[in-house]
């Protein structure tokens, strides 16, 4: 399978992964493509190093597949209602997981520190297979001390976000990280300065010894063309200022379209892909409850056969709704007028002005690409998992924000119809 020349090993390999993955679908070929794949990992001829088209950096043969694998891993966790394929298709992938597991779990400690980042990369988007779920404890530390600390900047969102799946605390992951942007944000800053002088030439020299950022470009927030409509870098020009809440009802007002005023409103904080308040992404209803101190007043359920699936739980007292996958949290919107006050850097994101939480958004965002607009023309910024919605009260709109996780940025087809009656 492997050519002894160079070259053609290079266009063998990049045939099989154009097999592999096309515009993130998957065909009849792409399951056995990747077992393919994985078979040759061991091959002595991976070891050969290259430049490949994907990733900055020269890497082994090797280490690539293993890249080129992780990306399997990450469209299987997608469904057929993102437009990922044939529903067999996407079945016989998800099927070749527990083999790809199999194979890849030696590489997860191996020599080459790019081979061992790729191996932990794909093992741990393999682990979203109900089936390895038991196998999360033995690769959540190396997951946290290798990924987390990579160069790669994929390797880190994965970290950060397969840990808050999991269940684990990623604040600290989540703040170094935008300490990170900031640094970098600083010092390009100070080395564009012509009137810099040394602060200029001491950015410069901090800039040339930072490690290069290998990730493909494309990989991190994933956006599916057909759905969303990637909006360009946010202008240059003045910070707006921070958003101001709506100051609520007159006191007495019991109407129905009544606000609660600040003090009535619970004081949360958003971390990016990590959770908002006291709910952290991947909690249980029970769980929830427990630290709301509330049952959830409506609770939805999907039948598939003798199955049922939880959808979402309205918890009206605390003024939220918490959407589930699969049993975990993956969302949380919060009720625009009785919801409590959630912030994002001081902040507020409910109940405010909808315009005004967008410009100031638009401007904070870090990463080019990051904004797109839902079919209902709902801002959504992948690099915070944070969407705004609008939500009527009376005559006036308010801010209803909803905390992400990446899977759920298609909001068109991840909310249940009974999100949109919100509005």
């Amino acid at each position: 399978m492997l050519a002894a020349d160079p070259a053609r090993r290079v266009r063998a390999v990049g045939d099989l992964y154009r097999l592999l993955l096309h515009r993130e679908q998957v065909f009849p070929a792409t399951a056995p493509a990747a077992l393919v794949l994985a078979r040759l990992l061991d091959d002595p001829r991976t070891l050969s190093e290259g430049r490949w088209e994907r990733r900055a950096g020269r890497r082994s043969l090797r280490a690539e597949l293993l890249n080129w694998l992780a990306s399997f891993a990450d469209i299987t966790r997608l469904d057929v209602e993102d437009g990922v394929g044939a529903a067999q298709d996407l079945a016989a992938a998800r099927a070749a997981r527990p083999i790809l597991h199999d194979r890849i779990a030696d590489f997860c400690d191996d020599d080459d520190p790019l081979v061992r980042e790729a191996a932990l990369a794909a093992t741990s988007l393999l682990l979203a297979d109900p089936a390895l779920a038991s196998s999360v404890s033995r690769y959540a530390p190396a997951v946290r001390e290798v990924l987390a600390v990579s160069a790669d900047s994929y390797y880190r969102w994965i970290a950060r976000e397969r840990l808050a799946a999991w269940g684990e605390d990623a604040t600290g992951l989540v703040t170094a990280e935008e300490e990170r942007r900031a640094a970098l944000d600083r010092a390009g800053e100070l080395a564009e300065d012509p009137f810099g002088g040394q602060a200029q030439e001491q950015a410069i020299r901090w800039l040339e010894e930072q490690p290069e950022d290998t990730a493909a470009p494309e990989r991190l927030g994933r956006q599916h063309e057909d759905r969303t409509v990637p909006i360009p870098a946010a202008p240059h020009g003045p910070v707006p200022e921070l958003p101001v809440a709506d100051p609520g009802s007159e006191a007495g007002y019991c109407g129905p379209w009544r606000i609660a005023r600040e003090e009535e409103r619970a004081e949360w904080t958003f971390t990016p892909h990590v959770g908002v308040g006291p709910l952290h992404f991947g909690m249980t209803l029970e769980e929830i409850t427990r630290v709301l101190g509330e049952g959830p007043a409506v609770s939805s359920y999907s039948h598939h056969g003798e199955d049922q699936r939880l959808n979402y739980a309205d918890f009206t007292e605390s003024g939220i709704r918490a959407l589930f996958r699969d049993g975990r949290l993956g969302c949380v919107a919060v009720d625009a007028l009785t919801g409590p006050q959630a912030r994002l850097d001081a902040a507020p994101l409910t109940g405010c002005a909808p315009s005004h939480v967008e410009d100031w958004l638009v401007h904070r965002t870090t990463r080019p690409g990051s904004l797109s607009y839902s079919v209902a023309g709902d801002p959504v910024f992948a690099d915070l998992g944070l969407a705004i919605r609008s939500q009527r009260a009376g005559d006036i709109v308010l801010t209803r924000p909803l905390f992400l996780l990446h899977d759920w940025l298609d909001l068109w087809h991840a909310l249940p119809s009974e999100e949109w009656n919100c509005s």
